[in-house]
């Protein structure tokens, strides 16, 4: 009897976890799933009307620097810019290409030379940014997605 008793009392303890609810089940499997999102990358790269969203990811990512450096070389060709240095800086623009596919400067690194000889540089990056077409916005998981990219602009001294 004693030992119906301890079996009967083994068997109702591991059975607990019958009675837990669909809904905690699927919180804990959820929670599960976006652990092992890897949240730092998209499935796909922002596009541009002429790029391709059926090819490879690296190749969306390609097409998504090409368009955008071109862009920009374009619109900052416009300007005459004039560097007295030996070398030929580099600027490190920080853009933010929101879900709706629009695109803002978020930060301009660059050294102090280019503050000093070009003031309205800042001002002339911004604009460009500003001026890139509509873009169709990263994708993770399907959901349109955040996404911070680098832009590296080389101005040649002379």
């Amino acid at each position: 009897m004693r030992q119906l008793f301890i079996l009967l009392t083994m068997c109702s303890l591991a059975s607990c976890g019958f009675f837990t609810s669909k809904e905690e089940k699927t919180a804990e499997l959820v929670n599960e799933q976006l652990q092992q999102i890897d949240w730092s990358d998209v499935d796909n790269y922002p596009l541009f009307e002429n790029c391709d969203e059926t090819v490879s990811k690296l190749s969306q990512r390609r097409c998504f620097e090409k368009e955008l450096l071109k862009h920009c070389s374009k619109t900052l060709m416009e300007y005459d810019y004039h560097l007295n240095t030996e070398t030929n800086p580099k600027v490190l623009v920080d853009i933010l290409v929101d879900q709706d596919g629009r695109i803002s400067v978020l930060a301009i690194q660059k050294d102090s030379v280019i503050d000093v000889q070009i003031p309205e540089f800042d001002k002339n990056v911004t604009q460009a940014i500003k001026n890139i077409p509509p873009l169709a916005p990263a994708l993770k998981r399907g959901i349109p997605v955040k996404a911070k990219f680098r832009i590296p602009i080389v101005l040649k001294s002379g």
